[in-house]
């Protein structure tokens, strides 16, 4: 592969030129990501939407714009390619993009199918290349913060797990489409609860013994309304998620562990709460940041370095708890 070598202040680094396709809600602050960063290179973007391009063309003036990922594949000279499109074309995109011997960074969930996860994971293996997803959070300080309160016992042994996903609409404000309140492909399972299972098997192990039980309304084109599913840990801990949109209430994420000693509570991405039996609930004095940067761990992982990537084996270990969430 080509990489070429640039100088930046008198230390020779490696300029790894970076592909997105798909510009979403999600998609376009990945894309500021590449955009500042030192280490890379935007080149070209694809989305098959012409006036989201054009409205990005004069911000993007020396990158190379697309509505087909095959001929910007084939008209660039490209190592990494985002891949930010919804799930359902996850699979076909990834499978031509590892076939062109690229890197990929894929957004969650991995595939649209558990057959389809498989063949990703299998290929990415097969072309020896470097396969990453972007589970934003396992990055943050706020997490790191909250895994080593957990790990290192500080409230005690773990008793139980319970995460509360609450809307007051699927889908939010901002993040109107054509698929994200499709049961084809979108709902609040689909696209919220991977973060959560990836952030489980990171801290406490991977999750078995899934049961699950989903509300749907009669529209059959539509996604979930409401959930609950039981599972455990490897060592039997109950873990509990549950979820419910249309509701009259601000939008509510919970990820809350419970300890012997103590219980930790991550609200809504960014606050971490502790309480005890001996101590009222309190909101520890941490502003999210990130601890980590995904574009410089991506770029280590490519030189062969040490790295903090989530892979697509780990991406497809997520698929399979996910798979039995939706029942399917």
């Amino acid at each position: 592969m080509n990489i070429m070598f640039k100088e930046w202040g008198g230390d020779m680094k490696k300029e790894v030129k970076v592909a997105m396709i798909g510009i979403g809600a999600i998609g376009e602050r990945v894309l500021r990501k590449f955009q500042y960063h030192s280490g890379v290179e935007l080149v070209a973007v694809c989305d098959q939407n012409a006036e989201k391009l054009h409205a990005l063309k004069e911000e993007l003036e020396d990158v190379s714009l697309h509505t087909d990922y095959i001929d910007m594949l084939q008209k660039n000279e490209i190592d990494l390619v985002y891949i930010a499109v919804p799930p359902k074309y996850h699979h076909e995109i990834v499978l031509y993009v590892l076939k062109q011997k690229k890197h990929v960074l894929c957004e969650k969930p991995l595939a649209n199918s558990l057959n389809e996860a498989i063949e990703m994971m299998e290929a990415a293996r097969e072309a020896r290349v470097t396969h990453a997803m972007n589970f934003p959070m396992v990055y943050t300080n706020v997490y790191q913060l909250f895994k080593d309160k957990v790990l290192t016992g500080e409230i005690g042994e773990v008793k139980r797990v319970e995460v509360h996903l609450h809307f007051t609409e699927w889908p939010r404000a901002w993040q109107k489409n054509n698929w994200i309140s499709s049961r084809e492909q979108g709902g609040f399972i689909r696209e919220v609860a991977p973060h959560y299972i990836h952030m489980i098997h990171d801290m406490l192990g991977e999750l078995h013994d899934v049961t699950s039980f989903v509300d749907y309304p009669e529209n059959e084109s539509l996604c979930e309304t409401a959930f609950v599913t039981h599972m455990k840990l490897q060592n039997g801990v109950t873990v509990l998620f549950n979820g419910v949109s249309g509701i009259g209430q601000k939008e509510h994420l919970s990820f809350k562990v419970f300890g012997e000693k103590g219980t930790l509570d991550l609200t809504n991405w960014s606050q971490l709460c502790m309480s005890s039996p001996d101590k009222q609930t309190s909101v520890l004095p941490i502003e999210r940041t990130e601890q980590h940067d995904i574009v410089m761990e991506i770029l280590n992982a490519i030189e062969g370095k040490e790295a903090k990537i989530v892979t697509f084996e780990q991406g497809y270990q997520v698929q399979q708890v996910l798979e039995k969430m939706l029942k399917k």
